[in-house]
């Protein structure tokens, strides 16, 4: 019922048709205003073009969703008789499965499609998109606005005519233009009554021919899915062995990380220790350099103690130099067993934190092929 709603646009333009053409004395031939009725005229033959152009595409509209309710009794009717079995097998070869051209262009899509084993829905070709298309939507959403519009236009062509023909100095000479003042806001009361009348009853109706539309659509979806949706098994198994074998090269690419970075452990490890002999052969090095000198300075000083004072202050310096020499040499050693310290718990860390996530991904892979081989068994179960 509502997708023939249309018909109130019918009666909503005659009915006020003919309320204008009472209202300026057609009927009784007692016409005050010719410019009045000839405006009114102008304004409603616009508005009935438009209404026309609507019209049209709601028919249009209309075949298109009768036409898939009667293919989806159609679908449910062969269903039953079928056994509850999916009728794709018989439907793909039917090509009068429609008769509209815009349902017929879809359905084909949707067949040529499925041929190619590409996974799709039958609603990725037949969708509201394409009932917009043949309701004109694009058209029909821009008429309500259109109608007001046209009446706010009259309101002001009636003031004007109203107003232009409206002057006089003195009461007498403006009482005898009030009449052509009063005809021309006839004019803008009129428009701007049938320009809003018509917009609401417009919207109305388009947004109620629009909603049996989209029912009738949903009709045919859950039909069509539950009846002949080609089977999808096949894509199913393509989706879900590429999932494995992503989910297998990504284990594989964690396992190459999780080497990678025992490499890296033990080549730092290595590195590390390099850098230690290194520094402990330099220690050495030095400590043998600053103890000969140190020999030296005491030798020096024996030697020197009862002629000069000034090796006295030598070996003060020496001793001096050894202690600072000491007091650094310990504070780098205890800054390296701080770094190794640091860097040993680093690697500690990221050692569990790659084996964590090995066997969290091992977990998933474990989860998803049990809910790999459920999924398989129930739908050997159901074919």
């Amino acid at each position: 019922m509502k997708s023939r709603l249309y018909f109130v646009l019918f009666i909503a333009y005659f009915a006020m048709v003919a309320f204008v053409m009472y209202v300026n004395g057609v009927f009784t031939g007692e016409v005050t205003s010719f410019s009045n009725l000839m405006i009114n005229g102008i304004f409603l033959g616009i508005i009935g073009v438009l209404f026309i152009i609507s019209i049209a595409s709601f028919l249009r509209l209309n075949r298109l969703t009768d036409e898939l309710e009667d293919a989806a009794k159609d679908l449910q009717a062969g269903y039953k008789e079928a056994g509850n079995q999916n009728v794709w097998s018989a439907l793909q070869e039917q090509k009068a499965f429609f008769d509209e051209k815009n349902l017929k262009d879809a359905f084909n899509k949707f067949r040529m499609r499925v041929k190619t084993k590409n996974p799709c829905d039958i609603e990725d070709f037949i969708n509201e998109e394409l009932l917009e298309k043949v309701g004109s939507n694009y058209y029909n959403s821009g008429i309500s606005g259109t109608m007001t519009g046209l009446g706010i236009l009259g309101t002001f062509i009636g003031l004007s005519l109203g107003l232009g023909s409206f002057s006089g100095d003195d009461i007498y000479t403006i009482s005898d233009n009030v009449g052509p003042l009063l005809s021309g806001m006839k004019v803008a009361f009129h428009t701007s009554v049938y320009g809003i009348i018509f917009s609401l009853i417009f919207n109305f109706v388009y947004r109620s021919i629009m909603a049996d539309a989209y029912e009738k659509l949903d009709y045919f979806l859950n039909a069509f899915r539950q009846c002949a949706m080609p089977p999808s098994a096949g894509s199913s198994d393509e989706n879900t062995a590429a999932m494995l074998v992503y989910q297998a090269n990504l284990a594989n690419y964690m396992k190459e990380i999780l080497a990678l970075a025992k490499g890296e452990a033990r080549d730092q490890a290595k590195a590390l220790d390099q850098m230690s002999q290194a520094f402990l052969g330099q220690i050495q090095s030095a400590m043998n350099t600053e103890f000969r000198d140190l020999g030296a300075a005491l030798k020096l000083a024996a030697q020197s103690q009862s002629v000069n004072a000034e090796s006295n202050k030598a070996l003060l310096d020496a001793a001096g130099a050894l202690v600072e020499s000491n007091r650094s040499m310990q504070e780098t050693i205890n800054h390296m067993l701080e770094r190794q310290e640091m860097f040993a718990e680093t690697l500690k860390k990221q050692q569990e934190e790659l084996t964590g996530a090995c066997e969290e991904i091992s977990r998933d892979v474990s989860t998803q092929l049990h809910t790999f081989e459920q999924m398989r068994g129930i739908y050997e179960n159901k074919n």
